[in-house]
């Protein structure tokens, strides 16, 4: 009796997935009704059983191999989908789903498209022939999968008869990227061009450079072998050999083609790198095979089964070696892993793969944690009978964690982006729409909607808080970077030392190169002020032509001094020109050495005439001797200028002033002169300014000669506004930047040179000019006799008061005889000093005056 029992309860249920299609609702996985329904595509089972029936018939056969990995992805679909029912994203719109198991064949999922394709609440699940779908609509709205690539493609190539938009969480072969082939096709995950590309330098940088491939026979492992293959020869890595399996489980050949690539991997022993391009399965099988084989080396894992937990299950999987693997970004898994803990409260109605589960789950109560992975697989390769009881629900509270331990965070954050976006799309259209009307709208127009909108060029994408990388805020591109797309992840940096480009820019812009050109404003008002300049140069030595023989010429050193004066005045006025325009080579060599030896031969000259007042009026006989063996006029003004030429020439030939674009600036090149060597710039200037100091205490000791002829104080005066000129230049100059700093140069040129020339010849035309009357022969010696009357009568006065305080000295009493002594020497200098005036004034006259007239002075 209790073996009868025994029987009958073990044949009470079978497994409705393990029951061939007997009508369309039969083959639906697991729906929930909506407003608005979202097709999925998933590889709950691993194979088709093949039909031994002959001849074939052309019907869906039962499908074996529970995958648990899968069967998280589907309920990662489900879960987004209740976060968006859940939420107020689409308020008064409910989404239902409908998704079907592919069981990991074209076949069945070109089946399950065909019922995507039907038309929406047809009795007889008909799909309606047309010549425009455009207000057709189909049954779902939008399709969320399938994981691979060969089953995409076959899938896609239907949806796009009706545009029915496809988002893929795992396809990653690059030609679905192909819009004209696949134009309704979407993916969250990137194509393997960037996961071959980053194998092929994972493999280069590794000093690897000769491997293996494995890969299947199918559009995923040969567009991957392809790709791989370019990428590999462009990291100078060479493949040993090319295995490809078959893409399918149920294929027949599928043992005898393992064991051959097993055997191909331990003839070619110095091969220890091999990449696997592979699904999960397929791996599961390889490594199993391999263990056997005691194959140990480096494995390059795809990303369809780097993260797979069924691979970890394998027995001694440690022995088969090391596996270096890319996987998919991840996202937050909180909202998830509580769905998970709360999965026996969650309906099980119309959820034929959470029945399964739980029905394995069941057979399975007496296997250990480490165990239960392999009991499960066991169980569901064929017909599973169970026993019906009410532990089912308390055997899901006790495995909780051995879903989640399952879980690929990777796919489920693909899955959960897919969904969200499909949600946001969905919200965009039906913001002027009723979408709880099923035709609100058609599965085409949620092409053209995103869950952002998409960022103009000359913006880039900026992720928010939400895990969501489809869900984003457009950002404007900073200064100096552009976008020139759509969408852009990131704006592009301009070469900033050619090219700028202002905020929210779809392009670089050439930088503009600037310099003080001669059409600017301060350019032409310097040059106005320097041919002014010019001007009265050759006013005053026209002047000072004409007058050639008046007292006020003469003792301005005579025509020929005062032409090379002028002539330092109008180089010095000319060398500004060579501060404006395009700086050249030359011009920047010619315009410090023009100026400096210029200014220099300017100032030796006016030191001598300083030196020959000084001379002409000093009273003390040793200086006067002092001053009369110093005084050499041509030879102190080659030596002052020479040494200036031989400063210029060194910083020519070691430094020499050059042409450079100076780039820090954003927006503009600024073309300037280097000066080479501060260094060198600095001796000219300081040289400059040494003999402007030395001329400056010459004149400063001869400030109070006779006034009408007196040039000692207005070259006191010019020395001065050439130090305070000079003195401001140096900090204003190191603190200006830019295309002006040139004209700060110009101006302090200016300001020194018309210091200079107006202090040293205005004074002198202004007597020439408006006071003729005291430019006579008669007025000077009138004016020298004046002078030296008034210098003559005060040291007689000093005689006088001398000799008295003598005669009184010579009355006091011997001790004050030392006192005397000193009075003596005082009485005896001061005579001197008088004679020497006497002697240098009448020397001065007789020269002044013909020999006719002498007699009448």
């Amino acid at each position: 009796m209790a073996l009868l029992i025994i029987l009958i309860t073990c044949f009470v249920i079978i497994f409705a997935t393990s029951q061939p299609c007997q009508a369309p609702d039969d083959f639906v996985a697991a729906s929930s009704p909506g407003h608005i329904i979202i097709g999925g595509l998933f590889a709950i089972h691993e194979k088709m059983l093949s039909s031994e029936d002959y001849p074939r018939r052309p019907e869906i056969q039962k499908c074996v191999g529970f995958e648990i990995s899968n069967f998280l992805q589907t309920l990662a679909m489900i879960h987004s989908i209740e976060m968006i029912n859940n939420s107020t994203l689409l308020s008064g719109v409910k989404l239902g789903y409908e998704i079907y198991d592919t069981c990991t064949d074209v076949t069945v999922a070109m089946a399950a498209a065909l019922r995507f394709l039907s038309k929406f609440n047809s009795s007889g699940e008909i799909m309606e022939f047309k010549c425009d779908y455009s207000s057709y609509t189909p049954r779902v709205k939008a399709v969320i999968g399938a994981g691979y690539s060969e089953i995409t493609m076959a899938v896609s190539r239907m949806l796009n008869l009706q545009l029915i938009p496809q988002v893929s969480y795992e396809s990653t072969a690059e030609t679905l990227s192909d819009k004209i082939r696949f134009p309704s096709f979407l993916r969250t995950v990137p194509s393997d061009f960037y996961q071959t590309k980053a194998m092929a330098q994972l493999i280069q940088k590794s000093g690897w450079n000769w491997i293996g491939i494995i890969t299947t026979d199918d559009d995923y492992g040969r567009l991957a072998l392809n790709t791989f293959t370019i990428q590999a020869v462009a990291n100078n890595v060479c493949i040993a050999f090319k295995e490809v399996l078959p893409a399918f489980l149920s294929d027949n050949t599928i043992e005898v083609r393992i064991n051959q690539a097993l055997e191909k991997i331990i003839a070619e022993a110095q091969v220890n790198v091999i990449v696997v391009f592979l699904s999960q399965f397929h791996v599961f099988n390889l490594f199993s095979k391999a263990i056997e084989r005691n194959i140990n080396k480096i494995w390059i894992a795809s990303d369809n089964w780097s993260t797979a937990t069924k691979i970890t299950t394998i027995p001694n999987v440690k022995r088969i070696g090391k596996v270096v693997g890319f996987t998919f970004r991840r996202g937050n898994m909180s909202s998830f892993h509580s769905f998970l803990q709360n999965l026996h409260l969650f309906p099980s109605d119309n959820n034929k793969p959470l029945n399964e589960y739980a029905m394995l789950l069941a057979a399975c109560a007496d296997a250990k944690d480490s165990d239960l992975s392999q009991c499960i697989s066991n169980y569901s390769q064929g017909t599973l009978a169970y026993k019906a009881n009410k532990d089912i629900e308390r055997n899901f509270s006790l495995r909780n964690d051995f879903l989640w331990d399952y879980t690929e965070p990777g796919f489920v954050h693909s899955i959960q982006l897919a969904v969200f976006a499909l949600g946001y799309a969905i919200r965009d259209l039906c913001q002027a729409r009723d979408c709880q009307n099923p035709n609100a709208f058609q599965p085409w127009e949620q092409i053209q909607s995103k869950c952002s909108k998409e960022c103009l060029p000359g913006q880039m994408k900026k992720i928010t808080k939400s895990q969501h990388i489809c869900c984003y805020e457009c950002a404007n591109c900073p200064e100096n970077h552009y976008s020139n797309q759509t969408d852009m992840d990131h704006c592009l940096l301009c070469n900033n030392e050619t090219h700028w480009a202002p905020v929210r820019s779809t392009m670089c812009f050439e930088k503009e190169v600037e310099y003080l050109n001669w059409n600017d404003s301060l350019a032409i008002l310097l040059l106005a002020l320097s041919l002014l300049g010019i001007v009265f140069v050759l006013a005053i030595g026209i002047i000072f032509t004409r007058n050639l023989n008046t007292p006020v010429v003469k003792s301005s050193g005579g025509l020929t001094v005062c032409y090379v004066i002028l002539f330092c005045h109008f180089l010095n006025f000319a060398s500004t020109g060579f501060f404006i325009g395009e700086p050249q080579n030359f011009t920047c060599k010619t315009r410090q050495m023009l100026f400096g030896v210029s200014f220099t031969l300017c100032i030796s000259c006016i030191l001598m005439k300083s030196l020959k007042i000084l001379l002409a009026f000093s009273f003390d006989p040793k200086l006067q001797k002092f001053l009369k063996c110093l005084y050499k006029p041509i030879p102190i003004i080659f030596t002052c200028t020479g040494i200036q030429v031989v400063i210029c020439t060194l910083w020519l030939i070691f430094a020499a002033p050059a042409v450079e674009e100076n780039v820090s600036l954003p927006r503009v090149i600024i073309l300037e002169c280097e000066e080479g060597s501060i260094l060198a710039f600095g001796t000219m200037l300081g040289y400059i300014a040494i003999l402007a100091f030395i001329c400056f205490i010459f004149a400063f000791k001869g400030r109070k000669l006779p006034e009408n002829y007196n040039e000692a104080k207005f070259i006191t005066f010019g020395m001065l506004i050439y130090f305070i000129a000079w003195i401001t230049f140096i900090p204003i100059y190191t603190t200006t930047f830019g295309k002006y700093l040139p004209a700060v140069e110009i101006i302090v040129i200016l300001i020194s040179n018309y210091g200079i020339l107006c202090c040293t010849f205005f004074p002198k035309c202004y007597v020439i000019l408006c006071k003729q009357e005291t430019n006579t022969k008669s007025a000077f010696l009138k004016m020298i006799y004046s002078y030296s009357s008034h210098c003559a009568s005060s040291l007689a006065v000093s005689h006088v008061s001398l000799d008295t305080t003598n005669s009184n000295v010579t009355t006091t009493s011997r001790s004050s005889g030392g006192k005397s002594a000193a009075w003596q020497k005082r009485k005896d200098f001061q005579a001197q000093v008088f004679a020497c005036i006497c002697r240098e004034n009448a020397t001065y006259v007789s020269n002044a005056l013909p020999r006719k007239r002498t007699s009448s002075i």
